[in-house]
């Protein structure tokens, strides 16, 4: 029997998936199986594409192999761009004239880019971001920039302005609309959204229409725009949205939207019934999907009807979570609440910089959509609630602070993967056959390989199943390192280990390693990082801005200093105890007057200095740092500040000099990098006028020593510290606050407060009594030692930043910055963005704000008044 002839258009990601369907139904013994795809590269996971200005190298993102293809009997032609089709004689035209023949043709073209109309938008390191070809090409023009601009703020504009900021560019995102992500989230939540980006160094412009781009004066380009100041910029990325490629089509007399897209059928047909047309290219009832999951569906649909099924497309789910620039965003189903029968609730808690959604239905009882701002853990549990129609409890509200009830409810039906239509129950099965580990269960059910959304829920399926069969689970930090923190801690330093790529190179994995080139540069994740990179600061101490270490920190450690919501960023300087002399309180308002800084004392006891450029943070420390100030560390997760009441030295109850002791402590733990920020207090009697009692470290007074407690909190889960010791001579309290602290550092986990981790530590308060008092492991000469080389190796970060070239280099806001400033011109080269706050202008914050739909908007003001705690 001879075999009819299918061609399929396009090789990206929902092509390739239509040829999987079609390989697991042997279409091969029915069809002969022809595919063309435009780039020079197999399919390769268009996704997860920005993980390449991370270190991936773009074999880690590859789909397939052209081996692959010739093992399933599919001729694979790459760089063959189809330029018409004829749709009576069934055949296509390549690009060199060449003809093929059809009986069935799939269209599966995907997207353009769309680049608005604009003088000056064909200008040289103007890119779109949509090819690995595209990205290499940024990365290329990126070499020597100074900054870059990305035009458009949705999904993939900030996937692209996370890339520029990578790439280490001063970043801007320009966007027409007057929020972010204006399609998936609404207003309150860009407005947090825009905060949490701003505090990375991204400045954010929105409602900017681009009108023409010309040449800069102090950059490549300049950027200029309707009713507003021009910005110059040496790179821009066009990010303003996708078009269906369609142009096939049209050729081919084939009917197109009115505002583009193939039209098709619930089959996926065209108006020709022997061509089909899946994904970005593909109008269904007038809509386009511009996601991986119902491309996916798609090309189900249609493999399942060239073989004779009747299977149909009814839509697609559209939720998606990601994590931009560092910041969890997920949006689900109707997340903006459109439509009479929807009512909103929200939860809003601008202190924790989290913001949450509920829309429901007018009954109450199902779930409509979600959004989610700044905490993701409950999207698995919302997800499939909404994808299942879950009933929801009494009180729906409830879920906004508690999920728990509905991830109790484990239907084996539930879905859990759209993208390839994997239920709970296939995922249990998969683990009870023998996939216990992540990578292979993923590769079995292909569940989390999509657009990657349902990963977490994956995991915790798994974690479920194997504990249910009472097998170990695994606590790996991420998926390059099969270890805990603590345990890579360890390693480090049993090993000596001083740097990432060392680490990584002898105890990482995951799929942006090349073990076939033996390389491993520049890679890991935001996970894994900064927890290497705390690690190695707490180890031994080096300047966090050594050439191996810059590129692990966060924005704040980066620049050693606080990104505010403004993109700019605060002066932060050591004030021991709170005790300060004239002089020095002289300086600090000199200071705030030369750079018109907005100061604040804090309820640390110093002094906050806000709204500094990047490039004036240099002189204003050098400043400090000659009238005696130091690095107050508010920047990183390490010793804040020592606060006291003024004890025995002047109040007539105090029995002791909790000044002094403040001060002592506060100059011993400084600049110590941990888990966490660290904040202590010293009380000079059982008053507790410093409350100590709710810190890391409390410290109080009796006539008979000292009193330690520990572990502490006084952020989003308050909680009392603990009697660990009692009546304590000075040298002994410094001696058990040396091994708390240090064992606290070897074995808590990323990003755990002291409290979280007394609370996971198996015996609690009396184990961690016998380690640090009773010297149960034998450890306390160790965590001794260990203590004082970080004492002794102590550096003012911003001291030794000021004494060295390559380091202030990064605080040089434009290529010609060091002309300009030796010119004498040392203020700001750039405005402040219009957004940014009068100074001293003081905002009230509604730290809980629980609203149905039709109540009054928050006000806009105190959305923009977030911001992350000091």
């Amino acid at each position: 029997m001879q075999r009819e002839k299918l061609l399929v258009v396009g090789n990206g990601m929902v092509g390739h998936h239509l040829i999987e369907q079609l390989v697991a139904k042997n279409a091969q013994q029915r069809y002969q199986i022809v595919v063309l795809g435009e780039e020079r590269f197999v399919a390769y996971d268009r996704v997860h594409m920005s993980s390449l200005f991370s270190g991936n190298d773009h074999h880690a993102l590859l789909l397939s192999s052209e081996a692959w293809y010739q093992e399933n009997g599919i001729e694979l032609l790459l760089g063959e761009p189809v330029v018409a089709i004829d749709c009576e004689k069934k055949r296509v035209t390549l690009a060199g004239d060449s003809q093929l023949a059809y009986d069935k043709l799939v269209l599966a073209t995907g997207s353009y880019p769309f680049v608005p109309p604009l003088t000056g938008s064909d200008r040289n390191n103007c890119f779109v971001y949509r090819t690995l070809d595209d990205l290499s090409a940024i990365k290329t023009a990126c070499t020597g920039a100074r900054s870059g601009a990305v035009v458009g703020g949705g999904l993939l504009g900030l996937e692209a302005a996370n890339a520029l900021r990578l790439l280490g560019l001063e970043t801007h995102v320009v966007e027409f609309a007057p929020r972010l992500m204006p399609v998936q989230i609404d207003d309150a939540g860009s407005a947090l959204l825009r905060s949490k980006v701003s505090e990375l160094g991204v400045q954010v412009h929105t409602n900017r229409a681009t009108t023409s781009i010309s040449d800069g004066e102090t950059a490549y380009h300049r950027m200029n725009f309707k009713e507003h100041d021009p910005l110059e910029v040496d790179v821009i990325v066009f990010s303003a949205g996708i078009r269906p490629q369609d142009s096939l089509a049209r050729k081919g007399g084939l009917a197109v939207g009115e505002r583009g897209g193939i039209v098709i059928n619930d089959a996926c047909q065209t108006s020709d019934p022997n061509i089909y047309a899946i994904g970005e290219c593909a109008l269904w009832q007038q809509r386009i999907f511009g996601l991986v999951a119902p491309g996916y569906s798609m090309a189900r649909i249609v493999a399942d009807q060239i073989l004779g099924g009747d299977a149909t497309f009814g839509g697609a789910d559209m939720s998606t979570k990601l994590k931009l620039l560092g910041v969890d965003v997920a949006a689900i189903g109707n997340s903006l609440g459109q439509g009479d029968d929807c009512q909103e609730m929200v939860l809003q808690d601008m202190r924790a910089g989290v913001y949450k959604k509920l829309v429901v239905n007018e009954t109450g009882d199902q779930l409509l959509g979600a959004i989610l701002i700044g905490d993701n853990q409950d999207y698995d549990a919302l997800l499939q609630c909404y994808l299942n129609q879950m009933p929801l409890p009494a009180h729906p509200a409830e879920l906004l602070f508690d999920c728990s009830v509905l991830k109790g409810k484990q239907d084996p039906g539930a879905m859990i993967c759209s993208c390839h239509n994997v239920t709970r129950g296939d995922i249990t099965a998969a683990v009870q056959a023998g996939m216990h580990e992540l990578s292979e269960l993923k590769s079995c059910t292909k569940a989390g390989t999509g657009c990657g959304g349902c990963s977490t829920m994956v995991k915790t399926i798994l974690d479920e199943e194997l504990a249910a069969l009472g097998m170990e689970v695994n606590q790996h930090l991420c998926e390059h390192f099969a270890f805990t923190r603590q345990e890579l801690f360890h390693l480090a330093r049993v090993e000596k280990i001083r740097n990432f790529e060392t680490l990584i190179s002898r105890y990482g994995q995951g799929s942006n390693l090349n073990h076939h080139q033996n390389t491993s540069h520049a890679l890991g994740c935001d996970i894994c990082k900064p927890a290497a990179a705390s690690i190695f600061a707490s180890l031994w101490n080096e300047h966090v801005l050594e050439p191996q270490h810059q590129p692990l920190q966060d924005t704040n450690d980066a620049f050693l200093a606080n990104m505010q919501k403004d993109g700019s960023y605060s002066v932060v300087p050591r004030i021991p105890g709170g005790e300060i002399t004239p002089d020095k309180l002289i300086v600090l308002g000199e200071v705030a007057k030369k750079y018109d800084l907005y100061t604040k004392i804090t309820g640390g006891q110093r002094v906050d200095l806000f709204g500094a450029q990047l490039e004036q943070l240099p002189d204003i420390w050098q400043a400090l740092i000659d009238a005696g100030f130091e690095t107050g560390h508010a920047y990183g997760k390490s010793l804040r500040t020592v606060k006291s009441c003024v004890g025995s030295t002047w109040c007539r109850y105090g029995v002791d000099d909790s000044i002094g002791l403040a001060i002592m402590l506060e100059n011993r733990y400084k600049g110590l990098r941990s888990p966490h920020k660290l904040k202590f207090a010293v009380s000079g009697c059982t008053r507790e006028c410093a409350e100590a009692q709710s810190k890391d470290i409390g410290v109080i007074a009796t006539d008979k020593g000292w009193n330690l407690y520990v572990c502490g909190n006084g952020g989003m889960r308050p909680r009392h510290a603990d009697l660990l010791a009692s009546d304590l001579s000075t040298e002994d309290l410094v001696r058990l606050i040396d091994r708390v602290l240090m064992f606290y550092i070897r074995t808590a986990d990323r990003l755990q407060r002291t409290s979280v981790w007394l609370e996971s530590l198996d015996g609690g308060l009396d184990y961690l009594r016998r380690v640090v008092v009773d010297d149960s492991l034998g450890i306390h000469a160790e965590l001794e030692q260990q203590m004082a080389h970080v004492v002794d190796t102590y550096q003012c970060e911003w001291k030794t930043t000021l004494s060295t070239p390559d380091k202030l280099a990064r605080f040089r806001r434009f290529v010609n910055a060091e002309s300009q400033e030796a010119d004498g011109q040392s203020q700001a080269l750039i405005s402040p963005p219009a957004y940014q706050r009068e100074r001293g202008q003081r905002i009230p914050v509604r730290q809980l704000d629980l609203k149905t739909k039709g109540s009054k908007a928050a006000d806009s003001a105190v959305a923009a008044a977030a911001r992350e705690e000091v």
